[in-house]
Parts: C-alpha cells; sequence; structure tokens
C-alpha cells in the first residue's frame, strides 16, 4: 500500500481528512457532443477518427496521490503489489487509434502573423479575448464547432475538422498547464489533413 513518506498512514488518508496540500488536481478537457457526422471522414482521413467518439474522460483526483506514490522515476514505471507497469504506445495505438511510429510532433513556438494561420487553416480569427501569446482558448473552439451550418462547404468542413483535431490535441493528448487552451505550434502540422496521419501523436507520458 502506497504510505505517505515518514509516516504510517496510507496516503488515502490524507484525502479523507481534507489535507489539501497532499491532494493532486488533474486537467482534462473533453468535447461532450460527437462530431459532426460530415467531419468524420477528415477526421478518419488525419487518424483521429476513433480518439474523436471519446464522450467523457473522468478523472479519480482523490487517487491521484496514490498513484503518484507508485511511480518510480528510476525505471518510469509504477511499482504495484503485482508487479511494474507503464502505458505503452501499444496502448495508445489500440485504445486511441493514433499513430505512433511516425514523424515526431514539433513546431515553432512563436509566429510573425498568427492572424494569417488562423484564417487559412481555420477560416476565422480569434478576438483578443480567446487566444494570446500562442495558444487559442477552447472556449473559442467549441463556440466554431458548434456554429458550423447545414450548407457547409468543403473548405468549411476541413477548418471545423482541424478545429475538432486542435481541441482534442489541446484537452486530451497535450494539455497545457492552464488547461484553457491549445498551443498554436500544432496547427501547422494540420495544414494537409492525409499528412497530419503521418504524425506520432502519442500523448507525452
Amino acid at each position: 500500500m502506497a504510505r505517505l513518506i515518514g509516516t504510517d498512514r496510507h496516503i488515502s488518508d490524507a484525502v479523507n481528512n481534507a489535507d489539501s496540500f497532499r491532494l493532486l488536481r488533474g486537467r482534462v478537457s473533453v468535447l461532450k457532443k460527437a462530431p459532426d457526422a460530415r467531419l468524420m471522414s477528415y477526421l478518419e482521413l488525419a487518424r483521429f477518427g476513433s480518439v474523436a467518439l471519446i464522450r467523457s474522460s473522468d478523472l479519480l483526483f482523490d487517487l491521484l496521490p496514490a498513484l503518484v506514490e507508485w511511480w518510480r522515476p528510476e525505471t518510469y514505471t509504477f511499482h504495484f503489489p503485482c508487479g511494474e507497469c507503464m502505458v505503452t504506445l501499444e496502448d495508445v495505438a489500440s485504445q486511441l487509434g493514433l499513430p505512433i511510429d511516425g514523424s515526431p510532433v514539433t513546431g515553432v513556438s512563436s509566429f510573425t502573423d498568427p492572424a494569417a494561420l488562423y484564417y487559412q487553416l481555420l477560416g476565422d480569427s480569434p478576438g483578443d479575448g480567446e487566444s494570446y501569446f500562442s495558444g487559442i482558448k477552447f472556449t473559442w473552439l467549441k463556440a466554431k464547432i458548434g456554429q458550423l451550418s447545414a450548407t457547409a462547404t468543403e473548405d468549411e468542413l476541413m477548418c471545423a475538422a482541424r478545429e475538432y483535431i486542435m481541441h482534442i490535441v489541446g484537452g486530451l493528448l497535450m494539455p497545457v498547464a492552464n488547461g484553457d487552451n491549445v498551443h498554436l505550434m500544432y496547427l501547422p502540422l494540420l495544414a494537409h489533413l492525409f499528412t497530419a496521419s503521418s504524425y506520432s501523436w502519442d500523448p507525452p507520458f
């Protein structure tokens, strides 16, 4: 059993006794609404069709500290009573359907004209309150996805697919510390959806 360092108490006692300094907070932002059926062919083209169908990702916050106690940085594995365990690339491929054997996901950290990139690949540019530095807020992405019209053109559908993928990347796969936006560096990788599948989108565990 995982125990508090320097004591004989199990770490769950800290949670039960409301020792907030021991409680870790996780962040996850999953789109609750299924993607428009018209987007599925584009999401599949980018190899995001399976992960786009995930409707929830619940975190048991009271178990996170106990799980951390089992982690061993020397081996990058969890040491459980039943043996060592870790999340593997095979798990990512089988559960999320994401490519794991492609090019690394990298990009530039700043852009000289982010507005032009927004208009080119998303068809619109967020206002000052919906973007900052090199990030796009989830609130803007969700609103854009929800505004897809019944007469949307192919270009508009591709923009919506990119918005959906950006939300997945920032909310589930590669979240940032504040948990309310996704870095713009991933957007250029989605310029051509058929080449997006050539990247390894596995989360950095």
